[in-house]
C-alpha cells in the first residue's frame, strides 16, 4: 500500500487535535470514578473524531483518483497488459475525454512525467 503523506499528515495534526479535547472531557468528569472518566473521555473522542478519520481515509479530494481495466492496448507501446489511467486529482482532471490506457511500465513513466510538470500525484 503506497503511503500518502497527506492524509498521513491530516491523521497526525487530527491526533493531535483529540489531546484537548479530551482532557476536557476528563476536567468535567474529574469527580467520577477515573475509569467511568476515561471510558467516558474515549467515547466523547470516538463521536467526534470517527467523522474526521472517515473524511482522512475516504475523501477523493484527498487521494489521486485512478481507473484500472484488464485486457487493454497499451496507448503508447501497444502491449496487451492491465491498463492504468489517472482520472482526476488536485490540479489534473481527465474525468470528461477519452481515456487512454497504459501498461504497468508506460504508466509509471507518464507518472514522472506528470510529477515534473508539478501534478500531484
Amino acid at each position: 500500500m503506497k503511503t500518502n503523506y497527506k492524509q498521513y499528515g491530516l491523521y497526525l495534526v487530527r491526533w493531535q487535535l483529540s489531546t484537548p479535547i479530551l482532557a476536557v472531557a476528563l476536567m468535567v468528569l474529574a469527580t467520577t470514578n477515573k475509569l467511568v472518566a476515561t471510558i467516558a473521555a474515549n467515547l466523547v473522542g470516538g463521536l467526534i473524531f470517527f467523522w474526521v478519520d472517515k473524511f482522512i481515509f475516504t475523501s477523493p479530494r484527498l487521494k489521486a483518483q485512478w481507473e484500472i481495466q484488464d485486457n487493454i492496448e497499451c496507448c503508447d507501446c501497444g502491449k496487451i497488459a492491465r491498463g492504468y489511467r489517472l482520472v482526476k486529482t488536485a490540479n489534473y482532471d481527465k474525468s470528461k475525454v477519452t481515456p487512454k490506457f497504459r501498461c504497468e511500465s508506460c504508466s509509471q513513466t507518464k507518472t514522472q512525467r506528470l510529477r515534473e510538470q508539478g501534478i500531484k500525484v
